[in-house]
């Protein structure tokens, strides 16, 4: 059976559904197809930058409804233990995905959008429109198509993207706990391979988020193994853990983690949130990455379709703007990594942030954005 459709997005994650609802809010009809039972969980950091609350606000969102914990300060340490806070600029909230998620869903069925369980196997370009093909066999046309699958999808090998073909070494691991943590914080602790973001979302639940490099990881039986041994030599990851309790059955994991440059345009289709490039998520700015690139796609793809501009320029003057964006607080965010997992440069890093505190704040707003 073949549908008709104007724009179409892959993936009902952040960015997708932001898409979705810039787009609806505008007139245009939207299918969103997502291959995975929806909402879930997900590997995250579930900090938001409030440079985007602006623009969640003009789109109607009622962020505030799902009571996230306002952030406003940063806590940071070294596997010693050695530390600094510091005022977080700009601030933040946190917010679980699942919740967010979840909202933005009934919000796109709120405004008229279709969102369908569904797995894109195919995606062809031709005659100025996009034929999609899924496994239940069936077709979708549209004008515009959204590319919003995510970190790594069946979809990226399909499409024979580069960035697929080599091996991360990253693990990522997360759940929520119940903790006496301040809600107005966000703390990142490093430790021998990896380092692990803290803080609180909605209901009083905290997120425990960490990337390693599976090098580290693999010499341990299990998650339990790994965080009495390696990660507990940091005296606050110590703390925290001996004093939490696991609200998840289990911690959810995802490997192959990739950080290097994706194409933004793949086959005529537009490449957002993590599709389109990852920041560390160190830097805590990876969810703000996926809502503000959403808006950059959706305000052009709707001059495309007024044909304001050609698909042509559609296509680069996207990519210029991505790299315009994010791209150099990408790169800063790939050398901070480097910095901090090497144990004598980040010593060396932090003695110099407690000589000179003022230093933090420059770094952090290296690698996030204005308000938009």
């Amino acid at each position: 059976m073949e549908h008709t459709n104007g724009i179409v997005i892959i993936g009902a994650g952040l960015s997708g559904m932001t898409s979705a609802i810039h787009l609806l809010t505008q007139g245009f009809s939207v299918t969103v197809l997502e291959k995975n039972s929806f909402p879930k969980h997900k590997v995250c950091g579930e900090f938001i930058s409030n440079e985007v609350w602006s623009y969640l606000n003009l789109l109607d969102l009622d962020i505030e409804s799902l009571n996230p914990t306002k952030i406003n300060s940063t806590f940071l340490s070294t596997p010693s233990g050695r530390s600094i806070e510091t005022n977080l600029p700009l601030g933040g909230f946190g917010i679980s995905r699942y919740t967010l998620d979840y909202y933005l869903y009934q919000k796109v069925q709120e405004l008229g959008g279709v969102v369908i369980q569904s797995n894109v196997t195919d995606v062809l370009f031709s005659n100025d429109q996009f034929v999609l093909t899924t496994d239940d066999n069936q077709n979708y046309t549209a004008k515009v198509v959204l590319g919003s699958f995510g970190k790594r999808s069946n979809l990226d090998l399909q499409l024979n993207r580069d960035f697929i073909k080599k091996k991360s070494p990253w693990l990522a691991v997360k759940a929520h706990y119940a903790l006496d943590l301040p809600a107005d914080v966000v703390m990142l602790h490093n430790f021998e391979g990896g380092y692990c973001g803290v803080s609180k979302v909605e209901d009083d639940k905290v997120n425990i988020c960490y990337l390693v490099r599976y090098s580290s990881f693999k010499k341990y039986k299990d998650i339990a193994d790994f965080q009495e041994n390696v990660m507990a030599t940091n005296p606050h990851l110590k703390t925290i853990f001996k004093n939490s309790k696991m609200i998840f059955e289990k911690p959810l994991t995802i490997s192959q983690i990739s950080f290097e440059d994706k194409p933004k345009i793949e086959n005529h289709m537009i490449m957002i949130g993590d599709a389109a490039g990852m920041i560390h998520p160190l830097c805590g700015n990876g969810m703000a990455i996926a809502i503000h690139s959403a808006k950059i796609a959706s305000e052009l793809t709707i001059r495309f379709l007024q044909n304001k501009i050609t698909r042509i320029q559609f296509e680069s003057q996207y990519v210029s703007r991505w790299n315009k964006t994010f791209r150099a607080r990408i790169q800063f965010g790939k050398f901070l990594s480097k910095i901090l997992l090497n144990e004598r440069l980040s010593k060396l890093v932090m003695k110099s942030l407690i000589a000179f505190p003022f230093l933090l704040p420059f770094i952090i707003k290296k690698t996030h954005g204005k308000p938009v």
